[in-house]
């Protein structure tokens, strides 16, 4: 049987890497877009020796939106699975002085997936068929003090996946929201992240393939993540407003 191709957005990423192997794995085709795709030719030859399927390197800003249809015409072939890795935290003390800085933020984590992904999307309701995923983050599920810049342009991802998911049920498009919670990446290097609440690359890959495969809508990658956001979603507001989390 042949496999859909899988398209990787972010793929320089250690959680896009992750996910090229575990889909590559499984014998999918992976097309890896990212910015400076070009450094990507090691990860594009290892993908091709190790599990004896084709790989692509496609240029991809997630910033620059009047391209998007550009970069999806230019694609060998439409995917069949669209994984959006894209992502920026940057620092939230940064963030709340620095309009620019949250502006950055906020486009590379919800405005620019959210475009890039309606799109596909729009493709695929015209096919009738396909996969979008999202990795938004457990950070979008209520605003605290911390991240807010960041955990709000999250949330706007997590409501944008949500509502994309309900319109296109019935048009034989499905939409997966990923929620990792802690991940030791490249991006939380020198953070003290508590070992049972952190996951690996690795664990993020197979549960989002695991996802795609068994049609789940909404996955938290550690399920105690759920039980945590489910408590803190639910303090009331008076007490809330006197924590520090």
């Amino acid at each position: 049987m042949t496999m859909e191709p899988v398209l990787v957005l972010g793929a320089r990423s250690d959680i896009g890497k992750a996910i090229a192997h575990e889909f590559a794995e499984r014998g999918h085709p992976v097309q890896l877009a990212a910015r400076n795709a070009e450094t990507l030719e090691a990860d594009k030859a290892d993908i091709e020796l190790r599990y004896g399927i084709g790989a692509t390197l496609h240029e991809f800003d997630v910033l620059e939106a009047n391209s998007f249809d550009g970069f999806i015409d230019a694609l060998p072939d439409l995917p069949g699975i669209v994984v959006c890795v894209v992502g920026y935290m940057g620092e939230q003390a940064e963030n709340e002085r620095d309009a620019a800085a949250a502006s950055l933020v906020m486009r590379s984590n919800f405005e620019g997936p959210a475009q890039i992904l309606g799109a596909f999307a729009n493709r695929f309701e015209e096919r009738r068929s396909g996969t979008i995923v999202g990795v938004s983050s457990v950070a979008g599920d209520r605003g605290r003090a911390t991240n807010y810049v960041y955990g709000s342009s999250k949330a706007g991802l997590t409501a944008f996946l949500s509502g994309l998911r309900n319109r296109l049920a019935k048009k034989g498009v499905h939409v997966v929201t990923v929620l990792p919670g802690f991940v030791d990446t490249q991006m939380t290097e020198g953070m003290d992240l508590p070992e049972r609440l952190t996951a690996q690359p690795s664990e993020v890959a197979a549960a989002t393939a695991r996802a795609v495969e068994r049609g789940r809508n909404v996955i938290y990658v550690k399920p105690i993540w759920q039980l945590i956001m489910a408590i803190i979603r639910n303090i009331p507001e008076p007490v809330f407003k006197k924590l520090s989390i």
